[in-house]
């Protein structure tokens, strides 16, 4: 990640509401992609970030620099993205073949007439938070009354704050809750204008704690009753079907790079700066330890990086339909799929963070 001064708007990765969820064959890659190099490439992807390269995403560039997907006989343009919901309009229009989003954004885009699915769910937490400096009196969500929190209107994160609050046993009604800006939210907290921010945990974390020189209280939604699987490798339905074998290859060499850039992380920061050459080493390494922190749920220990389960999925579903505005009648597993995910014990990540 970058300085809060450079990076672009850190919310809109998961803002769906400010994206259309229809793309059109005018979409195009945001920025020009990196390519790997195989020998004899079988097959040619093209596959979209949901954000700029840096330490969250690694997992994806590591795949490549180890040359673990040209020995499953791809040849993969990764691109930088724009948010969750471009790549998701992306992979929906076929403009990418594969693309990396939150599943929130997902199952809103499905809802709404995309034909695509998450073929392997990464970070399986929530990355929802409320965060207050470690000096905060505020110790508990309950602690929160009374106070001021900033959030960025039409986000994730403020249509996910009444079930935070009852998950909780805050008083929403006690609660001042202040829309902000996105590239407003760090300097509020900061100047004390607000107690406490409402915010993506790996785009506010990493660089507030680094560029603040203090630590940060977490205060996780899905500690809270809050269950949102968040992001995942997404693929459009046509294809799955079409080449299950590229699908297949694609999720395991990128599911062992996300546990290699996990067991070296001394390596990662050479690998991101290579493809984003202005990143800032301390945010980086610190939103690689975040990131780790979305891994593992209760329902999805001790099984292998990218397998999904039913009931976070439902969950998901369920916090959609109560609070951001959906109203199809899907089902989870249309949402994603567990059969292209890699088994093994040197799948099972660490878990814990």
């Amino acid at each position: 990640m970058s300085s809060l001064s450079s990076r672009p708007t850190p919310v809109s990765r998961r803002n769906f509401l400010s994206k259309s969820v229809s793309a059109g064959a005018a979409l195009a890659l945001p920025l020009s992609p990196f390519r790997a190099r195989a020998a004899q490439p079988i097959k040619q992807v093209s596959m979209t970030l949901d954000w700029l390269y840096e330490g969250t995403n690694a997992g994806f560039m590591i795949a490549q620099e180890k040359g673990f997907y040209r020995d499953a006989g791809l040849d993969v343009a990764i691109a930088a993205g724009k948010g969750s919901s471009t790549a998701a309009q992306l992979v929906a229009s076929k403009a990418s073949q594969l693309g990396f989003a939150d599943g929130y954004v997902v199952g809103n885009g499905i809802s709404k007439g995309m034909n695509l699915r998450t073929v392997g769910s990464i970070f399986r937490r929530n990355p929802c938070v409320v965060i207050v400096f470690d000096d905060s009196p505020i110790k508990s969500p309950k602690d929160l009354e009374g106070k001021k929190v900033a959030i960025s209107a039409g986000s994730a994160v403020i249509q996910q704050w009444p079930a935070f609050c009852k998950g909780a046993g805050v008083d929403a009604t006690k609660v001042e809750v202040n829309n902000v800006d996105p590239a407003g939210l760090a300097p509020a907290l900061i100047n004390g204008q607000v107690d406490a921010l409402g915010v993506f945990v790996a785009s506010f974390v990493p660089p507030l704690e680094v560029r603040g020189k203090k630590p940060l209280r977490i205060f996780w939604f899905s500690d809270y009753g809050v269950t949102v699987v968040s992001n995942g490798i997404i693929a459009h339905n046509d294809l799955i079907e079409s080449d299950p074998e590229l699908i297949n290859a694609f999720v395991s060499a990128s599911i062992k790079g996300f546990l290699y850039g996990r067991q070296h992380p001394d390596e990662v920061l050479a690998v991101v700066k290579k493809y984003q050459p202005t990143v800032d080493p301390a945010i980086t390494n610190r939103g690689l330890e975040v990131s780790w922190e979305t891994w593992v749920t209760p329902n999805t220990r001790g099984k292998p990086l990218g397998w999904g389960s039913e009931d976070d999925w439902t969950s998901t579903l369920q916090v959609l339909h109560q609070y951001g505005g959906m109203t199809a009648p899907l089902r989870a597993s249309e949402l994603y799929t567990n059969k292209y995910v890699p088994t093994g014990a040197e799948f099972i990540p660490p878990q814990k963070a």
